[in-house]
């Protein structure tokens, strides 16, 4: 229904989990802040002692009944399934905490705090999901103000660290913050691209079609031709596309050397590949079902 599928509910349920074991045993058992709407949560906890899992509701309530219309029927779902889950999952760790020793060491907490604040939020995020909030806004503000989506959720989170430094962090731990923020966003980042890492190899010889031959025929690997004109001459020249795995670059580099030792070769970061000879055999059948 709606295009609602069962395996992307139970992944934003492990991230809303792994999100949350991490907000209340590092964040929140070493007094660090965090951007977001999770960051305001945490400024009413300490400031007021207000539960950060009734909280996250409360402030992301009334952005639901705004904002859903710009999220899209199938995203708003697991929006709601996702913030829901987060405020479960705080008050279950909260409930049944345990303590983990790390010796009072600022910065190990920093890093695990943006490890499982970057791991879970990547999870959700992932399978189509979010945790409402800030991306609500920075939709609304896209449509209307015209601002990106990417300035608006900095902007947010400068303000709300900004101000946990002026109640209740420290300056010291108002640097950590800003730390596992910083490696939550990169661990995003990660997930988001996907933890398999491809390269695009961007080929241009005089001997295009031998060396297309050769990595059909010893890689296995298709090879996509372009039209391309030298700028300098004019010269119409054919450029090969090429995308293989991390493990492939010497072999490929033998076969193109081999061919044509004057050949120009671009290497390009692929992240995420799909298709065949990645996700997919030769009959353009799943290598792995749901």
């Amino acid at each position: 229904m709606f295009g609602i599928r069962l395996k992307n509910i139970l992944f934003i349920l492990l991230g809303a989990a792994i999100f949350s074991f991490g907000i209340v045993h590092f964040n929140i058992a070493n007094k660090l802040g965090e951007g977001g709407f999770t960051g305001i949560t945490l400024i009413l906890l300490f400031e007021f002692d207000w539960d950060p899992a009734i909280m996250n509701l409360v402030l992301n309530i009334p952005l639901f009944l705004v904002g859903w219309k710009f999220l899209g029927r199938t995203t708003f779902i697991y929006t709601i399934i996702g913030t829901v889950a987060v405020s479960l999952f705080l008050r279950l760790f909260q409930t049944y905490s345990f303590h983990i020793n790390l010796g009072n060491d600022l910065l190990i907490a920093s890093l695990l705090a943006g490890v499982f604040i970057g791991v879970g939020l990547g999870i959700i995020f992932r399978f189509g999901g979010t945790t409402g909030g800030v991306d609500i806004i920075a939709r609304l503000a896209n449509k209307y103000a015209g601002w990106t989506m990417g300035r608006t959720m900095f902007l947010f989170d400068a303000v709300v660290i900004v101000t946990s430094v002026l109640t209740y962090l420290d300056l010291i731990r108002g640097m950590y913050t800003l730390v596992a923020v910083f490696v939550g966003a990169r661990v995003i980042d990660f997930i988001q691209e996907g933890a398999y890492s491809a390269r695009g190899a961007t080929i241009i010889s005089s001997q295009s079609a031998d060396i297309a031959n050769q990595i059909l025929k010893q890689m296995d690997r298709g090879v996509t031709v372009l039209d391309g004109r030298g700028s300098f001459t004019g010269e119409k020249r054919d450029v090969l596309y090429c995308v293989v795995a991390r493990n492939e670059i010497v072999r490929l580099k033998a076969i193109i050397t081999a061919v044509d030792p004057h050949a120009f070769v671009a290497l390009s970061e692929v992240h995420d590949v799909m298709g065949e000879g990645f996700t997919l055999d030769e009959n353009k059948k799943p290598y792995h079902t749901d």
